[in-house]
């Protein structure tokens, strides 16, 4: 179908000059409506845009909403850790203070005894600290927090077993006098005072008078009681670390076999039974089986009774 044509005639009424134009329809209409259509396509294009955007936010959004909560989660877990690491770190000052007395009797006793009371671990911290200049996202950052707290929580358990292993080490060391009165003999060679031949004497003698406390050097467990040769009437008390002590020429026993002990306890009393020229105490100190000079170790004096 042929587009219709139109004739437009222009008059100068001055100079009573014509002028004919001539237009088609179609492209007058077509260029009508591409000039109507293109500002919709263009807003329908920017609505379009805009809509991708804002749908593009808000996923953005709700993934910044889940990390916070995911950092917000971790913060308060690394709190609560670090909070509990305080915690442990005031736990094992309080328990790692000794008395100066007992302290200075541990460092007498031999290498081997204080060993097992030893222990470590690897220092994570360090391993910890290298790493961490490396982490370049939260994520890794929180987790190597988490792993670092989480090394320094299991050291922490390890040094406060160590501290737990000292003070029962120095529970166990036999530091406080038996019993009250003064040395009558050291340990050592000497003349024996009922054949007054050569002897060599395994441990100390404390004179004092018939009746008198004999006290538990150190905690334990007592491991024997009852008369036994020259010892007369004998208390042994094991204190675990290898460390033993022993009690003789005892006039009666306040404990008996199986029974644990305190530093301090009263365990018998000062008698004169077994191999004895006078009411004493006979004293000694085993660590792994071999006799110590108990006097390098007796730092304490008992309370009065």
């Amino acid at each position: 179908m042929r587009s219709r044509r139109y004739t437009i005639i222009v008059a100068d009424r001055t100079s009573g000059v014509l002028r004919r134009v001539t237009i088609s329809i179609r492209p007058v209409a077509i260029a009508a409506g591409v000039l109507v259509t293109l500002p919709v396509l263009v807003g329908m294009g920017a609505a379009w845009k805009a809509k991708s955007e804002v749908s593009s936010l808000q996923a953005s959004h709700q993934t910044l909403e889940i990390e916070n909560a995911n950092y917000r989660a971790a913060t308060q877990a690394l709190a609560e850790q670090t909070e509990a690491l305080q915690s442990a770190i005031s736990d094992i000052g309080a328990r790692s203070a000794l008395d100066p007395s007992v302290a200075k009797s541990m460092d007498k006793l031999p290498a081997v005894v204080k060993s097992r009371a030893m222990g470590g671990s690897p220092d994570v911290v360090k391993t910890a600290r290298r790493t961490l200049s490396s982490m370049m996202t939260p994520e890794d950052t929180f987790g190597l927090l988490r792993t670092l707290l989480e090394g320094i929580e299991s050291r922490l358990n390890s040094v406060r077993q160590s501290v737990e292993r000292r003070n029962a080490l120095a529970d166990a060391t036999p530091s406080l006098w038996p019993a009250t009165g003064w040395l009558s003999s050291g340990m050592g060679p000497r003349q024996d005072p009922v054949t007054g031949g050569p002897d060599f004497h395994a441990g100390l003698d404390i004179a004092g008078e018939k009746g008198q406390p004999v006290f538990a050097t150190a905690a334990g467990r007592i491991t024997h009681v009852g008369y036994q040769g020259a010892y007369g009437n004998l208390i042994v008390i094991d204190h675990g670390f290898g460390l033993e002590t022993r009690y003789g020429h005892l006039l009666g026993f306040d404990v008996k076999k199986g029974d644990t002990v305190k530093r301090g306890d009263v365990i018998a009393k000062v008698g004169a039974t077994g191999r004895a020229t006078g009411y004493h105490l006979h004293y000694e100190v085993l660590a792994n089986g071999k006799l110590l000079n108990p006097l390098q170790l007796l730092t304490q004096r008992p309370r009065a009774q």
